[in-house]
């Protein structure tokens, strides 16, 4: 009787798991978070990440690429909030110097790498990669 009982609350807990999982995945991402919201995706896209990982294959390339700017390693698991001003700027400054083109690669590259960006910085390099799907489409 207990294994009977033990196996029903367990059925119980893995639906409800379930529910809430799929009730997170229906709410719609504020701007505020990085989430692309669902509109910009391109299709296939969960919108979780700053660089979408259908287009870009994150999952098979574990290696970050370098764009100069190894010295931001320091910074890896580091809360952007907890950054001084100094190195904000170290990160501005390598963002400054990136063709746009390369700013989706060192976007994978610095999440590889555990590295976050400033909320003005990710704004940024949001917009640029939204601007680079949206002219792949046309």
């Amino acid at each position: 009787m207990i294994p009977l009982f033990l196996f029903i609350v367990l059925v119980v807990v893995v639906i409800v798991l379930f529910e809430i999982r799929e009730r997170q995945r229906a709410k719609k991402p504020s701007d505020d978070n990085g989430v692309t919201p669902s509109s910009d995706r391109p299709e296939g896209c969960c919108g979780e990440h700053l660089v979408c990982e259908k287009e870009s294959l994150l999952q098979t390339n574990a290696t970050p690429e370098y764009y100069d700017d190894e010295e931001l390693d320091t910074l890896a698991g580091i809360a952007p909030e907890q950054y001084t001003p100094e190195q904000e700027d170290a990160i501005r400054t390598v963002f400054a110097t990136l063709q746009e083109r390369d700013v989706p690669g060192w976007c994978r590259s610095l999440q590889l790498r555990n590295i976050a960006l400033p909320a003005d910085v990710r704004e940024e390099a949001l917009l640029i990669v939204r601007e680079q799907r949206n002219t792949r489409k046309e």
